[in-house]
């Protein structure tokens, strides 16, 4: 058996904390939450030698060839980025095409080339771009939330510069993650936006009018992913015998066997 030297180990450790910080940065399309959150990323080391093995999972053996793409994707992007450019291997396990999809990778071909046969007429990058509008909108209302939470009127957030969004700071930490997390949204729509320029436009670029109505439809987005969500732990749960939440969160399988508690009534969204 080789001895692993001191030198290595000490490198071992930043280094697997880059791997999963790269992959922290890969969100599920459909859900717009991180990859390792949702349990999809099996495995993931850095060997000896700087190579890395990441196994990933999905909740069912049936979840469609173009969301596997979407997110495999992703990840194929976080490892050409590593500090480090080592080989690797990813695995997609458990999955109906998992052996067409190994083999690819095995043969050096791209996830593009792979998934092509596989999607039939799906326009992919048409799902990705519906998939990203989904997101926008989620952090949207989650920062348009905080602001109202601070006490700014409404008027005067959707008039809001995104130099002035930016030079907010939240004594909330959740609500500064909102605002990282919606920038990013906001800048990928938006590459050429400048700091004059409103913080808070519709998807299509369009003023927002009335506000409240506007976060009706906001909220509706959040709503089905929230779901979405639950039915994804839920089917994963299920499927890996796991009966314990998630994060604290219950899965969809705490609501078939009603372990959660009715929620207290609320009063209805501003």
């Amino acid at each position: 058996m080789a001895l692993v030297q001191p030198e290595a180990r000490r490198q071992d450790e930043p280094r697997n904390h880059e791997l999963w910080r790269r992959l922290a940065k890969v969100d599920d399309p459909e859900l717009d939450e991180p990859i390792t959150d949702m349990g999809f990323v099996e495995r993931a080391e850095v060997a000896d030698d700087g190579q890395v093995v990441v196994d990933f999972r999905l909740p069912t053996y049936w979840c469609s060839p173009n969301f596997a793409f979407l997110m495999l994707d992703g990840v194929r992007e976080a490892l050409d980025n590593l500090s480090w450019r080592p080989a690797y291997e990813v695995r997609l396990q458990d999955h109906m095409f998992a052996d067409e999809v190994n083999a690819g990778i095995a043969a050096g071909k791209s996830f593009g080339q792979i998934f092509g046969d596989l999607s039939g007429d799906c326009d992919v990058q048409a799902l990705r771009e519906t998939f990203q509008m989904k997101a926008y909108k989620r952090r949207q209302e989650g920062a348009i939330l905080d602001l109202r939470q601070a006490g700014m009127a409404d008027e005067a957030i959707v008039r809001l510069s995104l130099a002035g969004y930016e030079a907010l700071t939240f004594a909330d930490p959740e609500a500064g993650f909102h605002q990282r997390r919606y920038r990013q949204a906001l800048l990928q729509r938006r590459p050429a936006i400048a700091l004059k320029d409103r913080a808070f436009l519709t998807w299509d670029g369009e003023a927002i009018k009335a506000l409240g109505a506007y976060l009706g439809e906001l909220r509706s987005v959040r709503i089905n992913m929230e779901f979405n969500g639950a039915l994804c732990r839920g089917l994963k749960t299920t499927r890996y015998k796991q009966a314990e939440f998630v994060d604290g969160e219950p899965t969809l399988v705490d609501f078939i066997m009603n372990r959660v508690p009715s929620p207290a009534p609320s009063t209805p969204a501003g």
